[in-house]
């Protein structure tokens, strides 16, 4: 009788998990669709409809005489409203940025429901911002769980370059680390990174905070390891899970990068 007791809580929490793990991996929050986004630079709120029509809005941070673009994923946490802050830190260096809220996010319509969705959604903006900027001058950059969907982007397009910030070896080795009893046959998030970054042909700069306590930097050792001449790694001292694009070490790369 004990056992069956077990058996059944252990059912019934695995059960919760899966019916809700979207909410659990994406921390969506919405926008009022009449949201006035307030930057004090120039941009472009852009609302592009994905495979199934839904619309997915993001925002094109732009600066005078641009050498290009970066197409930014960001993470699981936050919208435009806030992920927007950032753009300054590409565009003072000369390079136009968009950002995309997901589906659920800020003003974007929809709900996220699994991976291949998502890969989609990322696919039909690419090639719709592909017809704004020539893809030799489009660099793809991911942030935490974005980054996963970056490397997926990148391995299927000719980006001018890969760039990952605190990136996972798999999403899938990272969930069992945090739910160790939620079977991966159920997990409707994979995001294997390590499988797609070595078919990226372009080159790959990862950057990861030592102190990162969310996402251990060795995720970004192991993947560097896949890669040869391809792969540029940086771990940054002193540097969490959070505020990266802050970080002036990594400014002083990406600007290396951007020239």
């Amino acid at each position: 009788m004990l056992l069956g007791f077990f058996v059944t809580i252990y059912v019934l929490i695995v059960s919760y998990i899966y019916f809700n793990q979207s909410e659990l991996v994406f921390k969506s929050a919405s926008l009022p669709k009449d949201y006035k986004f307030d930057y004090q630079q120039k941009f472009e709120e852009l609302n592009i409809k994905s495979f199934d029509d839904v619309n997915l809005n993001g925002l094109l941070f732009k600066t005078e005489n641009s050498k290009g673009l970066v197409f930014y994923l960001h993470g699981n946490a936050g919208t435009l409203d806030t992920w927007g802050k950032i753009a300054k830190v590409y565009t003072n260096l000369g390079h136009d940025i968009f950002i995309l809220d997901y589906r659920g996010f800020g003003k974007s319509e929809g709900e996220i429901e699994d991976e291949d969705q998502l890969n989609k959604d990322v696919a039909v903006v690419y090639k719709t911002l592909c017809k704004r900027y020539p893809e030799n001058k489009i660099i793809i950059a991911g942030y935490s769980i974005g980054s996963g969907l970056a490397t997926i982007l990148a391995s299927e397009n000719k980006p001018k370059a890969l760039l990952l910030q605190s990136p996972y070896f798999s999403f899938t080795e990272l969930s069992s680390s945090k739910v160790p009893f939620f079977p991966n046959i159920m997990k409707k998030f994979h995001f294997e990174t390590f499988r797609y970054v070595t078919k990226v042909k372009a080159p790959i700069y990862i950057f990861h905070g030592i102190d990162d306590e969310l996402i251990s930097c060795d995720n970004s050792v192991r993947l560097n390891k896949l890669l040869d001449f391809k792969g540029h790694f940086c771990g940054l001292k002193n540097q969490g899970h959070i505020g990266m694009n802050e970080n002036e070490v990594f400014q002083e790369k990406l600007r290396r990068i951007l020239e």
